[in-house]
């Protein structure tokens, strides 16, 4: 059940943290109060004020209209930027700060994609078109808080629920089953909010009106929670996955994956992936990793990492010996080598629960070489082997990669001289 708010009244004070007292803070409050308006800071800010977590973007509401903001902020000197005027949303930017701030808001009309909105006044009507209790908190300059859906009771708890009825919400944007599983997986705390999960379940086929981009963003925002393994296993319990990322496989390679990247290995280079983790939870060749990238609209940067990451581990392991080591690290660069190393060791853990510490360790110190490797350059090129009269085309190609291998095979010692007596050598014996 969810408590309708019968009054907008302060219930409490957050402290004046440094985000709060911060001078770009206090100069673009002190622009948009100008005229005697009213304005509180929302969402997250607020939120994870309160959670005692990391602040990230600080947002503002304010009654007056976005036309209104603009021109208080450009009479206060301040820059600003109309990024979503049409929906009330006006970007303050002072030096490295941004501040998005936007109208109070009512639904008009809502189609599962987008909202059609219309300005208001009044703060409860702004708060209950929110997606969870938990983000309808608001804060003045001053501190006092605003809980008209008993917010701060359900992050105290790790409730993680929907503002009014479930289904209702959902109606309104089906991107909100994903946000769902993102916040428990984020701020919940067993077992998850039935409402919601039921709403999710009986909704999930809408998410297919959704744009690739918006599920992409909000999928890698899953598998970046603390706990993904959790989020993913509940979200394939409710046959959320079958609309929007069919090709999951084995999950507890995503599980170990997590567990490396956070607590196993202390290293500086080694940090949470989406990407990476991506690659981790689902089962698909080459052809089929295009597939999903297409789908979620990846870059093509990130469409090919995940198609090489899909392909095959290939071979990487602490027993590959130091030649092959060291060519394998030449040759597909240190990044990849290193997220082939951690998906071939969270696939081993996956499949045998738990390896001896020498494993662990042999794993960690692939890692520690591959990441201290400074891979030298091969000191031919194209124009070495034209200049022995070989024709353009293929044959170039052919002999600079037998002198490469040469080359690798010899520990990368042969010098250019060295190097050029041995193409010179290959082509005279082709003569």
């Amino acid at each position: 059940m969810y408590v309708v708010p019968t009054a907008d009244e302060p219930t409490g004070k957050i402290p004046v943290l440094d985000w709060l007292a911060a001078p770009e803070t206090c100069d673009v409050v002190t622009a948009l109060v100008a005229d005697g308006r009213e304005v509180r800071f929302v969402g997250g800010c607020v939120r994870d004020t309160m959670a005692k977590r990391p602040i990230g973007d600080i947002d503002i509401a304010t009654p007056d209209p976005p036309e209104s903001v603009l021109e208080l902020l450009e009479r206060a000197g301040i820059r600003a930027v109309p990024t979503g005027i049409e929906h009330g949303t006006v970007t303050a930017i002072i030096g490295d700060a941004k501040f998005e701030i936007t109208t109070l808001r009512r639904d008009v009309e809502t189609d599962g994609r987008h909202a059609k909105v219309a300005f208001t006044d009044d703060w409860v009507e702004d708060a209950s078109r929110r997606d969870f209790t938990i983000n309808t908190l608001s804060a003045t300059p001053d501190g006092d808080i605003y809980d008209p859906y008993n917010g701060i009771y359900d992050l105290a708890n790790g409730i993680v629920r929907f503002v009014g009825l479930a289904h209702e919400r959902v109606d309104e944007d089906v991107l909100r089953i994903l946000r769902f599983f993102r916040f428990h997986g984020t701020y919940g705390k067993p077992p998850a909010d039935r409402d919601a999960l039921a709403a999710c379940r009986s909704r999930a086929d809408k998410l297919a009106q959704l744009s690739g981009e918006r599920v992409r963003d909000e999928l890698f925002r899953i598998l970046m929670t603390p706990d993904p393994a959790d989020v993913v296993l509940m979200m394939r319990g409710e046959r959320i996955f079958e609309h929007v990322l069919p090709e999951i496989g084995d999950i507890n390679r995503l599980r170990m994956l997590n567990w490396l990247e956070t607590r196993a290995i202390v290293m500086e280079s080694i940090k949470p992936d989406p990407l990476r983790r991506l690659a981790a939870l689902i089962e698909v060749d080459g052809a089929g990793a295009e597939v999903v990238g297409a789908r979620l609209r990846l870059s093509n940067r990130e469409r090919d990492r995940l198609v090489i990451l899909s392909e095959s581990l290939r071979d990487v392991s602490p027993d590959m010996g130091e030649a092959a080591e060291k060519k394998t690290i030449r040759r597909l660069g240190v990044n990849t080598l290193c997220d082939f190393a951690l998906l071939a060791w969270a696939e081993e853990l996956a499949a045998t629960g738990r390896l001896a510490s020498d494993r662990n360790q042999a794993w960690i110190a692939l890692l520690e070489r591959a990441e201290a490797w400074r891979t030298p350059e091969f000191p031919l090129n194209g124009d070495d082997v034209a200049v022995l009269g070989i024709p353009e085309g293929p044959q170039i190609g052919s002999f600079l990669t037998r002198v490469e291998d040469w080359w690798e095979s010899g520990g990368y010692k042969a010098s250019r001289q060295g190097c050029l007596d041995r193409l010179l050598k290959l082509v005279e014996e082709e003569r």
